[in-house]
This record gives C-alpha cells, structure tokens and sequence, in this order.
C-alpha cells in the first residue's frame, strides 16, 4: 500500500529552500517518489490553522520506500541543509484500501 508524506513549511532562507527541493525531489525520485501537492497560503475551513506557509504531499509505493528515501545517506545529509532552510512539521501515513 502506498505511503503519503505531508510536510508543512516555513521557509526561512528561500535559496536554501530552493537548494533543499531540489536536492531531495532527486533523491526522492530514485524511491518511487510522486508530488501530489504543493500549495502556498493555508486557509482553515474548521479550528485553527497551524502557522505555515506552505504544504508539500508526496506519495511513495510503499511505505517501505519513504523510509527507505529517508533514511538513505543521501537523504540524511542533506537534513541539515533543511533545517537551516525552513521549519517543517512532516507526517506519514500508510494508506489503506
């Protein structure tokens, strides 16, 4: 069953950020990765919304594979470079059905 990746962002040094896409899109790509979504400027329709400025879902075959991309070497050493690029709150779910 397929894995979804949901990242809220804020970004605090657009280069950076820019860089940090980049760099994980490619190392994504070579797990299976496929962006569903990316959008700019969080309205809530219930509750409050929580304070970012973007979100990012991604969808991954497997479970198996996200953790795969995240845990890769690749992808762990550029974890710093997104740190020092935005602020992101990042969930996973296994998908049923």
């Amino acid at each position: 069953m397929s894995a979804l990746f949901i990242s809220r962002v804020t970004v605090k040094d657009p280069a950076k950020f820019r860089e940090y896409l980049q760099r994980s899109k490619n190392i994504a790509s070579e797990h299976g990765a496929e962006l569903l979504a990316s959008g700019e400027g969080p309205r809530s329709l219930s509750g409050t919304a929580a304070p970012h400025q973007l979100a990012v879902v991604v969808r991954f075959p497997t479970m198996a594979d996200l953790d795969a991309w995240h845990a890769s070497p690749a992808y762990q050493d550029i974890i710093p470079l997104r740190e020092a690029a935005s602020d992101q709150d990042i969930i996973v779910y296994q998908m049923s059905g």
